[in-house]
C-alpha cells in the first residue's frame, strides 16, 4: 500500500521567544525551522495520546481494585492527571 504524503499548508504566528528557540534548534540540527515545528507538534500530539491512555489505564485499575490503599492512591493519581499538581 502506498504511503500518502499529502501536505496541508498552515500559517502559524509564533511568539518571538518561541521562534528564536525553534530557529536555534533548527540551526543546531541543520534542518529547517518548518521541520522542527512539525516534529514538535507530532511529539506534543503523541504525548497527549500517551497521557490519555495512561489516564484510562489508571481508571481501569481503580475500577478493578479491591485494595482500599491502592484505591486511594489511584484516586489521587487521577486527580493529579485531571487537575495537575
Amino acid at each position: 500500500m502506498a504511503i500518502s504524503n499529502n501536505v496541508s499548508r498552515q500559517s502559524v504566528a509564533l511568539p518571538a521567544r518561541l521562534a528564536k528557540r525553534v530557529k536555534a534548534i533548527a540551526k543546531s540540527r541543520k534542518v529547517s525551522a518548518n521541520r522542527v515545528i512539525v516534529e514538535l507538534i507530532e511529539e506534543g500530539l503523541n504525548a497527549k495520546l500517551r497521557e490519555k491512555e495512561h489516564f484510562f489505564d489508571v481508571a481501569e485499575r481503580l475500577a478493578t481494585s479491591k485494595n482500599p490503599d491502592e484505591q486511594r492512591r489511584l484516586k489521587e493519581e487521577l486527580a493529579r492527571l485531571t487537575f495537575g499538581e
